[in-house]
């Protein structure tokens, strides 16, 4: 990207300009006029908020339009209840409760428990950056651009995983952190740099296999020990990061030797998408879990 990342403004603004267009597309697409839409789920956080507050907005308003119920979805929640969308092509496998959920992001990384479509428990949750930030920061250090996690998963491929030893977290219980990588690794490629200008360019592959290796590694001995002590043995991924080729590889190797029953989303469903939001909707929906028109957006909003 021309910004290194998200710049808010240009988002909420390019959110404006493209919500009533995509959503007509989209009615188009699925066959339906907007009299036959019985409610509107909307993202009400966490995110940026001027995005949120486009989208809320736009929802109020057809709501109110139609003399439709709002259904507020909390993002979080969203990508988790991904692993429950079918659609017109294929029927997937589900996971059955209660199951345990590594939920990885950008700005997110957390063990959660969940115990039903709208009952969840944090068990787990990053202490500061998230992983999903640990590996865009550790691209842009070395020169990769913006999102790098996708760059470093496609480099890793082609490189020695145990090739450099990073840093890693003493953190206690099941948290995470992941703000020590990250500098550890920044000034490790300064100190690398300077007896080789070239040393990154000529490592490249080895670097972003290392970096992977480490990242999954502290995720995965997380959710072993959340497994071991919930006794709970079907695990799922969620979020940007649930993409990654590494994440899913140790996933299923720690499946095949802890005899557990493990759930990757299709990768359509893995990244932000409207239709985790529709399947969250659609179950809150038939609980009547409705909101009024003065509901807000709300940027920093939890798993509760």
């Amino acid at each position: 990207m021309d910004y290194g990342g998200v710049v808010p403004e240009l988002a909420s603004r390019a959110h404006q300009q493209n919500i009533i267009p995509v959503v007509h597309q989209a009615m188009q697409k699925a066959g339906v006029t907007a009299d036959e839409i019985d409610a509107v789920a909307f993202t009400r956080g966490p995110g940026l908020l001027g995005s949120l507050m486009v989208g809320t907005s736009f929802a109020k308003g057809f709501a109110m339009a139609k003399n439709i119920p709002l259904i507020e979805v909390n993002h979080l929640q969203a990508h988790i209840l991904a692993h429950f969308i079918d659609d017109l092509k294929n029927t997937y496998d589900h996971p059955e409760f209660p199951f345990l959920a590594l939920l990885v992001s950008g700005g997110n990384s957390q063990i959660i428990v969940v115990k039903d479509h709208l009952e969840m428990e944090v068990i787990g949750e990053t202490i500061d950056d998230a992983a999903g930030e640990a590996f865009d920061k550790c691209a842009k250090v070395m020169g990769l651009p913006y999102p790098g996690g996708p760059i470093i998963d496609r480099n890793a491929k082609q490189g020695n995983p145990h090739a450099f030893e990073f840093s890693r977290p003493k953190i206690q219980g099941l948290d995470y952190s992941f703000s020590g990588l990250k500098t550890s690794f920044l000034y490790f490629i300064r100190d690398k740099v300077k007896e080789n200008p070239n040393f990154v360019q000529d490592n490249m592959n080895d670097l972003c296999a290392s970096l992977q290796y480490t990242i999954v590694d502290i995720l995965m001995n997380k959710v072993k020990r959340a497994a071991r002590e919930t006794g709970i043995k079907q695990v799922a991924i969620a979020g940007g990061v649930s993409a990654n080729s590494g994440l899913q590889n140790a996933l299923h190797e720690a499946a095949s030797k802890y005899n557990w029953k493990v759930y990757v989303p299709q990768l359509g469903y893995s990244l932000d998408n409207a239709a985790m939001i529709a399947i969250t909707g659609y179950f809150k929906y038939l609980k009547n879990e409705f909101v009024g028109q003065d509901t807000a957006p709300f940027a920093r909003m939890t798993i509760k």
